[in-house]
């Protein structure tokens, strides 16, 4: 069946692709940020704890959206551990929870490389006049950037 949404087949799925890596590092980013959650110790522990579900439940909220729009350019969402670590620029989350500190370092860069996946689809998605998809692009931008600097805020001395 064609797919006749004033998109190219060749921009389409390349914009699919762009946003499936997106998918991946949220994904990621959000099983990380879960599991320091439950994991987080010391000092720091509730606000910590408090803030990490906060950042794991804005994250959780953001991975329908950003499959769904893969979906409506016509393209299969990923949805396995194996996809998400394929397409991942972000590392797994260390089999041992390290220290307070450094599990923000770890989220520190997680949001940033996640920020950097979603200002790709900037040129692709404005190339193809896809506003939905920059759009959605804009929106995580600034939630990454955000959370990024927040978690830096903590590791200011």
């Amino acid at each position: 069946m064609a797919i006749e949404i004033g998109i190219d087949d060749t921009k389409r799925k390349e914009i699919a692709e762009g946003l499936s890596r997106l998918l991946a590092d949220t994904y990621t980013l959000y099983l990380t940020t879960h599991n320091f959650h439950w994991n987080v110790t010391g000092r720091m522990f509730n606000s910590l704890h408090a803030m990490f579900m906060v950042q794991y439940t804005e994250l959780w909220n953001a991975v329908d959206p950003i499959a769904e729009r893969i979906r409506s350019l016509a393209e299969p969402a990923p949805g396995s551990y194996a996809q998400f670590a394929r397409l991942s620029s972000l590392a797994d989350a260390p089999e041992s929870p390290p220290r307070a500190e450094a599990m923000i370092q770890i989220l520190v860069d997680g949001h940033q490389a996640t920020a950097r996946s979603a200002r790709s689809l900037f040129p692709v998605a404005d190339e193809a006049g896809d506003q939905a998809t920059a759009d959605l692009a804009t929106q995580r931008v600034a939630v990454h950037e955000k959370a990024a600097w927040m978690l830096r805020a903590l590791l200011d001395e």
